[in-house]
């Protein structure tokens, strides 16, 4: 129901004043996340007032997102957010808004050439030396330093998991964890129906192990299908992922998943709309602007279910 109502919000424009500010956005994709970062984006432009939203869904195509952000730029909007479907699509962008003469907020997915973006560019995201960290670290607790992990990757060209994964081996070669092994690393560009198939694979291979980390919570998911499928229980296998969305709240509170990461997306959505307004207006924003990750179990997931709902 979610996607369905952000897919009829695309291309909306939401108007509180006839001299509203404009704000041009590119999303990657409409994923359950994304969504959720949308719909916070969404409601504090329009609690902000004076704010007009333009909004764009890239489909996880980046030569499609370069389009819609030249579009966007012809349109006369005051500033641009994007959550880019390729980390290195940034090199492309941020020139483009230099010749516009507008502010570029990138949300979520840190651009490849963060290091080098003019001043009006800055980026609002989670920092993902944490996310991928917490979350091996807990698994590596549960599996009591031992054991066989096989890795779900996300989209290989973004940022988040490049990270997630780098997370994950580092805490494997820590003295604490170095019982575990990964035995399988394969990427379902953040997708459940390809996590899904890529486990029933290692299934069907024969291949053993005793968790599953996904770098996010719908490859976690997708998992989970498939070891109820093959097995009709998750009890013998521990899932893991990030983003601490509904579906997976609800899956950790069933016993199906056992860890999770939140990332708060609503609030990374309404960090880029303020540093969109304040560059627009002429203040100082800093060029990395990072909100913190929260580690999910059994034992406090109750609290984050109510954030979702």
């Amino acid at each position: 129901m979610r996607r369905a109502i952000l897919a009829s919000l695309l291309m909306l424009t939401l108007t509180s004043h006839v001299d509203a500010a404009t704000l041009g956005v590119s999303v990657s994709n409409l994923d359950e996340f994304n969504s959720t970062l949308l719909q916070g984006l969404l409601a504090h432009a329009k609690d902000a007032g004076g704010v007009d939203v333009v909004t764009a869904d890239a489909k996880g195509d980046g030569e499609l997102q370069k389009k819609q952000v030249t579009d966007l730029v012809a349109r006369k909007v005051d500033a641009l957010i994007v959550l880019l479907a390729d980390g290195d699509l940034g090199a492309q962008l941020t020139p483009i808004a230099i010749s516009a003469g507008i502010p570029l907020v990138y949300v979520n997915n840190v651009p490849a050439n963060v290091l080098d973006l003019p001043e009006n560019q800055v980026v609002v995201a989670s920092d993902e030396k944490q996310s991928g960290s917490l979350q091996a670290k807990e698994v590596c607790r549960l599996l009591n330093g031992k054991g066989n992990i096989a890795v779900l990757v996300g989209e290989p060209f973004h940022a988040a998991a490049r990270a997630r994964t780098e997370d994950v081996d580092n805490v494997v070669a820590t003295a604490d964890c170095k019982g575990l092994k990964v035995v399988e690393r394969q990427s379902a560009y953040w997708s459940p129906d390809f996590a899904e198939a890529q486990v029933e694979e290692w299934l069907t291979a024969g291949v053993k192990f005793d968790a599953i980390v996904a770098n996010n919570d719908d490859m976690a998911l997708g998992a989970i299908r498939a070891l109820k499928g093959n097995h009709g229980a998750t009890k013998d296998v521990i899932v893991a992922g990030i983003d601490a969305i509904e579906p997976a709240l609800e899956a950790l509170k069933a016993g199906d998943m056992k860890v999770t990461v939140f990332q708060n997306g609503a609030a990374q959505g309404a960090g880029a709309v303020d540093a969109a307004l304040k560059l627009v207006q002429g203040g100082k924003v800093p060029r990395e602007n990072y909100i913190p990750f929260e580690l999910v179990t059994p034992q406090n997931v109750d609290q984050y279910l109510a954030k979702n709902r």
